[in-house]
């Protein structure tokens, strides 16, 4: 079924029984299994009655030994098939959810980064934990319930309709109202679940907001504050739980009282029928177990559609986030649109940036890129540049210039609105994006540490590295006093974020993890901004090293990053204004000169009004 029609029909009971159901696809052998023996078990249920009828009709005689060690047996046959037919379905659902969150888990994975710049990460993994959790109670009861126990309902009423039709009659009537009474509250069950499940995944999300930032929030005092505000979504998930309480309460007493009344009736006019000899006693016996026996599927059947009409909201979650935009796995044919010509002024300058004389002289060029996170909104405007292989090149520029964009776009993290970036001569779109990413490694500057060991971050990109490759980038990125400082070594573990090391310590093994999978592009986003003077210069002498085996780009915000790079790109407001060595720009542009001043006095501890260093 496609995910229009799925969510067309999905708004009535009978199109959500159907999207449930065809969550158990691939496992409807399971599901015969667990239907079967479901419904053995209830026909020895059945059968019980019938023999309860024989015994006490035969009372008189005294013949009822075997009669009742065959109701015995019945019984114990029941239990146990019962059992297995049960254990079967929970099984089930641990496949399904097992399926639902791996294929989940995978696609979040994948998604383009534009949609984690719409949506919070705690409510992505509430998806994943809560909403599939109460799916595997759907699939894993509810589905069944609804069937055998409308099997059972019916094979129930046919035999009380054969005993006793009139009685029947009364029953029905009874069960009739408490069935319009539970219609009336399936809707308003649905739409509580859906807001429950959602304040959920809020609760979620802003939790993570405010672990994932614990430091800033201890130090700022507001624990009381981010307490409050996670306060406000418990109590949103508590209203919509409490309203769906409201409702299911109403429900369940609804059934219960039809059953108890139908029950009540059975009891009085079935015993005066009984004393009119319109019936014996064996059949009011009967008719009276078949009528509590009823209670068991009907409740399980309007138990089972409340739970699949809550269900629902949590599929609905979950298939949102199925059909957010994945990454494509394969190359795409080029986009042909341009930016708009109002956008494009006379700003676009890709004279600046020459081109290589041979396009596959570069690791990566851009030419003539305009890019903007939102379409009225362009961060680059034009931006053409080379990084030649075996060479380092620099972006220099204010902050908000567009550097760490340009390294967005080579990470494929983003396409380009317009404008070309090229591989080794080779336009992106020709490549997938696994194969762009593995000519890259970047080392952030917001490291990326994750629990585990050392060894563990190290070799996270290449984990079949050999103890020589490691013990390389070990010293390359001077890490050696790291490793003897942690106890257990390179097994040693950093804990959450890496919250063992200091930033400068971390910045180093994001830099050996990097240098582990030999790059054929580096992209260095300010390597020295946690280091000290000592480790800074021997980062230069590294880095000297390492533009030996491949190509450079690096984000500089300090002179000693970038007076030896081959080349360097001033930016400015998305624009690529001038490139050359250090001196040929302190010559030749008034923005490179201000930044350099501005550095050369935030270096000697001083301050320059409106000068702003590199950023």
């Amino acid at each position: 079924m496609s995910r229009k029609a799925r969510r067309e029909g999905d708004r009535t009971a009978r199109g959500a029984v159907v999207v449930m159901f065809g969550l158990t696809s691939g496992h409807r052998s399971s599901m015969t299994v667990a239907t079967v023996l479901t419904l053995v078990g209830s026909a020895l249920g059945l059968a019980q009655p019938l023999v309860a009828k024989a015994i006490v009709d035969a009372t008189g005689s005294g013949r009822i030994g075997w009669p009742l060690l065959f109701l015995a047996a019945l019984f114990v046959a029941e239990a146990a098939t019962g059992a297995v037919g049960r254990f079967v379905l929970e099984r089930m659902g641990e496949r399904i959810v097992r399926g639902l969150r791996r294929g989940l888990v995978s696609h979040l994975l994948r998604l383009e980064m534009r949609e984690y710049d719409r949506h919070r990460t705690g409510d992505l993994i509430s998806r994943v934990t809560a909403d599939t959790s109460l799916l595997r109670e759907v699939v894993s009861q509810a589905l069944v319930d609804l069937v055998t126990g409308s099997l059972v309902a019916v094979g129930a009423v046919a035999l009380m309709l054969w005993i006793d039709p009139l009685l029947l009659l009364l029953v029905t009537v009874t069960i009739a109202v408490a069935a319009l009474v539970v219609t009336s509250l399936l809707a308003g069950i649905r739409a509580a679940a859906e807001r429950m499940q959602g304040a959920v995944g809020a609760i979620a999300a802003e939790l993570e907001r405010a672990l994932g930032a614990l430091p800033m929030v201890r130090v700022h005092r507001a624990e009381e504050r981010e307490a409050a505000r996670i306060g406000e979504c418990v109590d949103a998930a508590y209203g919509a739980g409490v309203r769906t309480a409201r409702l299911a309460s109403v429900m369940s007493p609804a059934v219960e009282l039809a059953v108890q009344g139908s029950f009540l009736l059975v009891l009085v006019i079935g015993g005066l029928r009984v004393n009119g000899h319109a019936n014996s006693l064996g059949d009011l016996v009967a008719f009276l177990l078949y009528a509590s026996y009823l209670v068991v599927p009907l409740s399980s059947v309007f138990r089972a559609v409340g739970l699949i009409q809550r269900g629902m909201g949590a599929f609905q979650r979950i298939d949102e986030a199925l059909a957010f935009q994945a990454e494509p796995a394969h190359p795409v044919s080029a986009p042909a649109e341009t930016s708009p010509p109002s956008l494009r002024g006379t700003g676009g300058n890709g004279s600046v940036a020459e081109k290589g004389s041979n396009a596959g002289d570069n690791a990566l060029a851009l030419e003539d890129v305009w890019f903007g996170y939102r379409q009225d909104r362009p961060v680059l405007r034009g931006v053409s540049l080379v990084v030649p292989h075996r060479q380092q090149v620099a972006l220099v520029g204010r902050s908000g210039a567009g550097k760490s964009t340009i390294f967005a776009l080579a990470a494929r993290f983003y396409e380009p609105d317009s404008g070309t970036l090229l591989f080794d001569g080779r336009p992106a779109p020709e490549l997938s994006r696994a194969e762009c990413r593995g000519r890259i490694a970047v080392v952030d500057q917001n490291t990326h540490v994750v629990h585990g060991s050392l060894r563990d971050n190290i070799t996270y990109a290449v984990p079949a590295a050999t103890p020589e490759e490691v013990d390389r980038v070990i010293g390359l990125a001077n890490l050696h006093h790291v490793v003897e400082r942690l106890p257990g070594g390179l097994d040693g573990m950093l804990g959450e974020r890496g919250n063992t090391l200091s930033a400068g310590e971390r910045q180093r093994v994001a830099l050996a993890r990097a240098l582990l999978t030999r790059p054929t592009l580096l992209l260095l986003d300010e390597p020295t901004s946690h280091l000290d003077a000592i480790n800074e210069a021997a980062l230069s002498r590294v880095l000297k090293d390492i533009a030996q085996e491949c190509a450079l780009l690096v984000i500089a915000h300090r002179l000693s990053t970038v007076q030896h790079a081959d080349r360097i790109y001033v930016l400015d407001a998305g624009r690529t204004l001038a490139s050359g060595h250090h001196e040929e720009l302190l010559t030749s542009c008034a923005t490179y000169r201000e930044l350099a001043a501005g550095q050369a006095l935030r270096t000697a501890g001083t301050s320059l009004g409106g000068n702003t260093p590199f950023r």
